[in-house]
Parts: C-alpha cells; sequence; structure tokens
C-alpha cells in the first residue's frame, strides 16, 4: 500500500539529487561551427579570416553569389586526398585570385579568375588546399609560392567543424 510517509523522504532525496546533477552539468554543449564562420589563419605574414569549404556541397557552392567579400577574407578548399584542382567561376560575382598548395601548406600556384568564366583554372600538379582571395589579394600582400599557410591554426578550425584534421591530412599523419 502507498504511503506518503515513506514516498515524501525519497521524494526529497530524489529532487536533492536531480537538482545536484543539474548544478554540475550546466556546462552548455560545443555548438559546431558552419561554412559561414570565419577563422582567422595566417598565410605568409597575412592573417586571413577564412571559411572553411569541406563538405561537397560546400566546395560546390564556394562562393558563388556572393556579391562582396572583405579584403582579408577569403575561402579555402579542403579535400580527402591530394589531386589535381581544377575551379571555375559559374554563378560567381567577384573577380578572384586562387591559390593551390601542398600537403606541406606550400603556395605552389595562383591564377585570376573571372566572374562567370567557366573555364577551367587547373593546378600545374597535385595538391592539398585551395585559398580564393579577392584578385590582386595575393600580389597586394607580397605572398609568393614557397610561402606557408599556418597549419596548426588550419586543423583547429577543422576540429571547431566537428572533422579530424587527419582526414584533410592536417596533423600528426600525412597521406
Amino acid at each position: 500500500m502507498f504511503s506518503r510517509r515513506r514516498f515524501l523522504p525519497l521524494f526529497a532525496i530524489a529532487a536533492f539529487a536531480l537538482l545536484a546533477a543539474c548544478g554540475n552539468a550546466e556546462k552548455k554543449p560545443v555548438e559546431l561551427k558552419t561554412v559561414e564562420d570565419r577563422f582567422p589563419i595566417k598565410v605568409g605574414g597575412q592573417v586571413v579570416e577564412m571559411q572553411l569549404a569541406i563538405l561537397p556541397a560546400e566546395s560546390q557552392r564556394g562562393l558563388m553569389f556572393r556579391q562582396t567579400m572583405g579584403t582579408e577574407e577569403g575561402m579555402i578548399f579542403l579535400f580527402d586526398r591530394p589531386q589535381q584542382m581544377s575551379f571555375w567561376m559559374r554563378n560567381t560575382e567577384l573577380p578572384l585570385d586562387i591559390g593551390y598548395f601542398d600537403a606541406d601548406g606550400k603556395l605552389k600556384e595562383v591564377y585570376p579568375m573571372y566572374p562567370h568564366d567557366e573555364r577551367p583554372v587547373e593546378s600545374l600538379g597535385i595538391r592539398r588546399f585551395a585559398l580564393e582571395m579577392n584578385q590582386g589579394w595575393y600580389r597586394k600582400n607580397g605572398l609568393k609560392p614557397g610561402d606557408t599557410i599556418d597549419l596548426a591554426a588550419l586543423a583547429e578550425a577543422v576540429r571547431s567543424r566537428g572533422m579530424q584534421p587527419e582526414r584533410f591530412g592536417i596533423g600528426s599523419s600525412k597521406p
């Protein structure tokens, strides 16, 4: 038979335990970043506020339909494996430069790209990353082949997107 006298002490203990547990669980879950977020990552001597295009849909959209981009903003494209790269400017309003980087984060090539030009702009060799910036940015900032991207900062940005940097050849084991 149900007794209120027995139930009240059990209820009080359960309520106390629940409140104590809630007090320890005040940490909010980490909110993962998206392609819309920007990360400060150094290229050569310049800090760029980079968006990370990681997922296939993000890479396919890239900077399409963007009307403006800050002078120190860009988008970096990361791939699961090194490859010869090819980019075009379908539905892209802004004149851009694309820099191709190898697996060690070294800038190897830079090419201009023009709005709505659908001719492919291919890398000469096998590359790991591509960074799109406003046209003229590499030249204005004195960046040239051999300059490097901060792979540690890039790895941290990838982690904040909820992914493993090693998947993109960044970190302790480079494929």
